[in-house]
């Protein structure tokens, strides 16, 4: 294993110019499993808010809900959670849902699934602590279980995950595999790289059970193509005060700022 330079350390924590400390940055070979870069604290289990779309998508397509790209679409309801904006009131299919992360479709699929299915698929993908139940007496584990709530992972959790299932490793079939893989954005990178990735973003709770709006988490996982090179990286970051915009995405844009130099401190 090796480790982060002091100034690689000093560029990622500047690199987005927002008061955000990056708490892990992991990046991994896809078959081998060696870490070829482990900066931080990656133990620590945290909500995976919207990163857990990509293993909503692996569900969904191997229970049948989702057939492809583009089916089913669905419509905006009256209702449905729309804090995004106008991409969230808009009929939507799975590569729209992918791309905007829009909440409510997350929602129907796992309504669609049932609890029963929703807890088998969670704990046989070995995702964090597997735990769908929701907040406590809430009854809403179906609604968001994985959104600041019980469904927790670690970075290094994250890792296990996506090589899980870019090598096709997870108990799915491999047309469900397939269809999840084309899913996730890709992203011209430096020195000829394709990086794959999914953000999410939410926020802590207080003891109170309200949310913590200044600390905000934002992740960035997903896995990275080279010729006949992957690997697969998982970064997380805490805002130090409220920011505007989306912590997720802010996390995604220094990540690939710092991309040349995160690739070339590894072997």
């Amino acid at each position: 294993m090796k480790y982060i330079l002091p100034v690689l350390i000093l560029l990622i924590s500047s690199a987005s110019g927002v008061s955000a400390r990056t708490i892990c940055t992991l990046i991994a070979d896809a078959k081998s499993g060696e870490l070829l870069l482990s900066q931080g604290d990656c133990s620590t289990r945290v909500t995976p808010a919207s990163t857990f779309k990509i293993p909503l998508a692996l569900m969904g397509f191997e229970s049948g809900y989702l057939t492809g790209a583009h089916a089913p679409v669905l419509p905006y309801k009256a209702g449905y959670p729309d804090w995004g904006g106008r991409n969230w009131t808009q009929p939507t299919d799975p590569q729209r849902w992918m791309k905007f992360s829009v909440v409510w479709y997350s929602q129907q699929l796992t309504a669609a699934l049932g609890m029963a299915e929703f807890q088998r698929y969670t704990q046989a993908f070995g995702y964090g602590n597997a735990d769908v139940s929701g907040d406590p007496g809430k009854n809403n584990a179906l609604e968001r279980a994985w959104i600041s709530s019980s469904l927790k992972i670690a970075p290094i959790e994250q890792i296990a995950f996506l090589r899980g299932l870019v090598n096709g490793d997870l108990p799915v079939k491999p047309a469900a595999r397939d269809l999840t893989l084309a899913l996730v954005e890709a992203t011209p990178a430096a020195g000829g790289w394709t990086i794959f990735g999914k953000t999410g973003a939410a926020c802590p709770r207080q003891a109170d059970g309200s949310f913590d709006r200044a600390r905000g988490w934002g992740w960035f996982v997903g896995w990275a193509e080279k010729g006949d090179r992957t690997v697969v990286f998982a970064r997380l970051n805490q805002d130090e005060k409220r920011e505007k915009g989306s912590a997720g995405i802010r996390n995604k844009q220094a990540f690939l700022k710092a991309w040349p130099e995160l690739i070339s401190s590894g072997p």
